[in-house]
C-alpha cells in the first residue's frame, strides 16, 4: 500500500528532486511564468505557494527559512517585498497551471506555471 507517499519521484533521486524545485521555484518567482511539464508544475504548486507565504509573514526567521530554498538574494528581496505586498489581501492559491499540449519531441504533457495578478507586459 503507498498510504502516506506525497509527492513524486520524477525518475531522480531525492538531491535531484531537491535541487530541480529550487531552481524551478526561483525562476517561478524571478520571471513570474514557466514552461515545464505538468507532472513538475503539478508539484512545484504547493512550494511556490508555501515560499508566498512565507514572503508575506516577513519575519526573520520566515526570510530564513525561504533563503534555505531560494537561491537568489534578488529574488528573495523580490518575494519579501513586491510579491509579499501583492499577496497581501489573498489567503492562498497564488499560481495557476494551464496546460499547453505536448512537447513535440517526446510527447510529454507541457504546461505552463504562472503566478495569479501578475503585470503583464510586452512579452
Amino acid at each position: 500500500m503507498r498510504h502516506q507517499k506525497a509527492g513524486r519521484k520524477l525518475n531522480r533521486n531525492s538531491a535531484h528532486r531537491k535541487a530541480l524545485f529550487r531552481n524551478m521555484v526561483t525562476s517561478l518567482l524571478d520571471h513570474e511564468r514557466i514552461h515545464t511539464t505538468d507532472a513538475k508544475a503539478k508539484e512545484l504548486r504547493g512550494l511556490a505557494d508555501r515560499m508566498i507565504t512565507l514572503g508575506k509573514r516577513g519575519d526573520l526567521h520566515a526570510r530564513r527559512q525561504a533563503l534555505s530554498v531560494i537561491r537568489d538574494k534578488e529574488v528573495a528581496a523580490k518575494l519579501f517585498g513586491e510579491l509579499a505586498d501583492r499577496y497581501r489581501d489573498r489567503p492562498g492559491g497564488y499560481t495557476r497551471v494551464i496546460k499547453l499540449g505536448h512537447r513535440a519531441g517526446d510527447a510529454a504533457p507541457q504546461s505552463m506555471i504562472e503566478l495569479v495578478d501578475r503585470e503583464v507586459s510586452s512579452d
